[in-house]
């Protein structure tokens, strides 16, 4: 089963990351359902901001596909933009080139000291929370599929083993004796 954390848990670890790049970082994984290498590969023309998408370039099963880009999120990408001016990649490395992996890693590490959360967190928890998340707000799962580029339906369908929503809504026959 993926590890999921809950909405609160997310809120807290984004709330605790004053450096705005790596809040924008943190919250585009969790926002679009990225893949850490996904985030690392994104270029300024895969955002286009106006029409609220962002393309996901040669992902895993050298797929492309478009998620949607969160309306709250927006602003902080903007401002994040016009502060650090980025040249190739969104999110470069102090030296240039693509942010390192090891480094997005540490941000994640530090925000969960900073929230005192104990769990064994990974960035791709964050993706398999928003998944989860968005099959708790009703959202069909062929269209979650289709968000996480998943190739095959069973893939997805792992999800909604976690769903705690979808698992506390349903009513046992026994109600009805």
């Amino acid at each position: 089963l993926p590890n999921v954390l809950s909405k609160e848990e997310v809120r807290q670890i984004l709330d605790s990351l004053k450096n705005l790049k790596h809040k924008v970082m943190l919250s585009l994984i969790y926002a679009c359902g990225l893949r850490r290498s996904e985030l690392l590969a994104l270029k300024l023309m895969d955002i286009m901001i106006e029409r609220k998408l962002l393309l996901i370039r040669q992902s895993k099963g050298n797929k492309d596909r478009v998620v949607p880009l969160s309306q709250k999120l927006q602003g902080q990408l903007e401002e994040y933009i016009k502060s650090y001016r980025p040249q190739q990649y969104l999110f470069e490395g102090q030296n240039g080139g693509k942010y390192s992996e090891t480094s997005l890693a540490k941000v994640l590490k530090n925000a969960l000291m900073e929230t005192g959360n104990q769990k064994a967190v990974s960035l791709h928890w964050l993706r398999h929370s928003y998944a989860t998340h968005l099959l708790e707000s009703g959202t069909d799962l062929r269209y979650i599929q289709e968000l996480l580029g998943h190739k095959s339906s069973r893939t997805t369908e792992i999800y909604t083993h976690v769903s705690q929503k979808k698992i506390q809504g349903i009513r046992s026959p026994f109600d009805d004796l």
